[in-house]
């Protein structure tokens, strides 16, 4: 057999196409190999790759035994069979999956990718379900045997380490959202709200006054579920009123599917309200309310606010901007290693980092150098504070740092973490002049929920940021300005890009507020903020 044949299971029968003639497999394996050899004459264990007919015939006994429902062989065919086993078994009982057709596509290396089409009956209903995963195939450490990589996500590319597959009634109603207008949100219009939505049915369907349906959902392993993948009887959708825009939201729908990996938030500086929140690709991982990344330059509009806090400088003060600095032995590059002369404000513009890793001596002398960051994050940003936003999140994190990692830090990279909607919010804080923490419901305090707050930044810190933001944005010198052109005024802005593990292009990052919206994203590996990030932010705040 060669690559490339095609591969099929119809009625838990594996079958295996190639050049025209279809050979029928219950173990296909043996009848590549010849069967097992006795233990007298077995011969070492196989090392080295898996070979291309390895793939294909182990990935055709494995699913060819998933669909027969018989799990005992099925997991025998992993390299876990105690924990695969019982998972496939619980698939077809848990799930109510009473018949199930697998059709393998043509493999890539050791990947072969697969599309199951099932029926699933719960009390006398029942509906036809079909989906897309894929399983990876590795030599046994010990036995050289080929063998399926067990993952949960064979089964389902949504289904985590200790989730399993239900099918009954619906532990709460369905929702309809809509927006801050009233405008439905139907989730193939905006699949980015998919997530979050799904964790705001389970946190206020209940509330919301519908009836629950019979759905098929995975359910986490604390008995919490976490998402509909299938409806077999639909319930009544109760109205859920979200803080977002619609028109917002489809621009960053829109503005996100230009690349890759990015995500993007924006929320409404006088309220807190987020307005929209996308991520390509748009299922699964909610990256811009739950990454941690570090966010690059974008951070010096907090260690400019941390500058002026300790008394080191103003927008207006002159500044030194080298080509290099070097902290604790370890020396630290302006992009292209330029220089430039003039105040703090022409250095924010330009993105200087020696400008901003300069700070450092003055503030070692008062002794707050480790530790004034993250001080000033949590005391007019809100970050560090736990947020209630009404999905899950996190919430930015500056730690206490040392050494060569706080150099990093005052330019955002090191140990901080941040996401689009944490970096949204700081510019929200530097528009409105205090911190909002964002929410996509209103807080209404019945379920513990109660918002993080701050100290509203003082005036002439918030006069120096907005400044400073404003000329990163429009003067000549300005990273923001070729992004923000076009975006009305009063705006600002801050590019970053991030240096991330061996990736061999940096993470570009964008925040700015144009009116009343600010917005944040990120492009994984999409270079300067200014260049992929930085069209995403401005297309969302056109929108706004």
């Amino acid at each position: 057999m060669r690559s490339g044949a095609k591969v099929g299971i119809v009625g838990g029968v594996f079958v295996v196409v190639a050049s025209g003639v279809a050979y029928g497999g219950y173990n296909l394996w043996n009848g590549i190999t010849g069967g097992s050899q006795d233990v007298g004459t077995r011969s070492a264990p196989k090392t080295g790759p898996v070979t291309a007919e390895e793939v294909t015939a182990t990935a055709g006994d494995f699913l060819a035994a998933w669909a027969a429902g018989e799990a005992e062989r099925a997991g025998g065919l992993t390299n876990d069979p105690v924990t695969a086993a019982p998972a496939i078994a619980a698939y077809r009982e848990g799930a109510g999956v009473s018949e199930t057709t697998i059709t393998a596509g043509t493999p890539t290396g050791a990947v072969v990718p697969f599309t199951v089409k099932a029926t699933v009956t719960y009390d006398g209903v029942s509906k036809p379900w079909t989906y897309e995963s894929k399983l990876s195939v590795v030599r046994g450490e010990s036995t050289g045997r080929p063998l399926v990589k067990w993952t949960p996500t064979v089964l389902h590319p949504k289904l985590a380490a200790g989730a399993t597959l239900r099918t009954g009634t619906a532990k709460t109603p369905p929702v309809k959202a809509v927006d801050h207008k009233g405008v439905a949100l139907p989730p193939e219009k905006y699949p980015s709200l998919v997530p979050a939505l799904d964790a705001l049915r389970q946190r206020y369907g209940g509330k919301a006054g519908g009836e629950a349906g019979v759905e098929t959902w995975i359910e986490s392993a604390n008995g919490t579920p976490s998402s509909t993948l299938l409806v077999l009887s639909a319930g009544k959708p109760g109205e859920l009123r979200t803080t977002i825009d619609a028109g917002v939201q489809a621009a960053a729908e829109k503005a996100v599917k230009e690349f890759p990996n990015a995500a993007v938030a924006a929320v409404e500086p006088s309220s807190g309200a987020i307005r929209a929140v996308a991520n390509n690709p748009a299922s699964g991982f909610n990256t811009a309310f739950q990454g941690k990344q570090a966010p690059g330059s974008t951070m010096k509009i907090v260690t400019a606010a941390m500058m002026m806090r300790y008394g080191v400088a103003g927008p207006d003060s002159r500044v030194e901007c080298p080509p290099t600095v070097t902290w604790d032995g370890y020396p630290f590059h302006n992009l292209k290693d330029f220089s430039t002369e003039g105040d703090l404000t022409n250095a924010f513009a330009m993105s200087c980092n020696t400008a901003f890793i300069k700070a450092i001596n003055p503030l070692k002398d008062k002794g707050v150098h480790n530790t004034a960051l993250g001080d000033t994050a949590r005391k007019w940003f809100g970050i560090g504070e736990v947020w209630s936003v009404g999905v899950q999140t996190e919430d930015g994190n500056v730690p206490e740092s040392s050494g060569t990692e706080t150099a990093a830090s005052y330019i955002g990279q090191g140990a901080i973490t941040m996401n689009a909607l944490n970096m949204a919010s700081i510019s929200a804080t530097v528009k409105d002049g205090g911190f909002r923490q964002p929410y996509l419901v209103a807080e209404d305090g019945e379920d513990g929920q109660k918002f993080a707050t701050a100290e509203r930044l003082p005036g002439e810190v918030a006069r120096g940021l907005r400044k400073m933001m404003n000329a990163a944005a429009t003067a000549p010198e300005g990273t923001a300005r070729e992004a923000m052109r076009g975006v009305s005024s009063p705006k600002g802005a801050k590019t970053g890009s991030a240096e991330v593990g061996t990736q061999s292009t940096s993470n570009s990052w964008f925040t700015g507020y144009s009116g009343d919206l600010a917005a944040a994203a990120v492009v994984e590996a999409g270079g300067h903020g200014g260049d992929a990030a930085g069209p995403v932010v401005a297309a969302v705040l056109k929108a706004g």
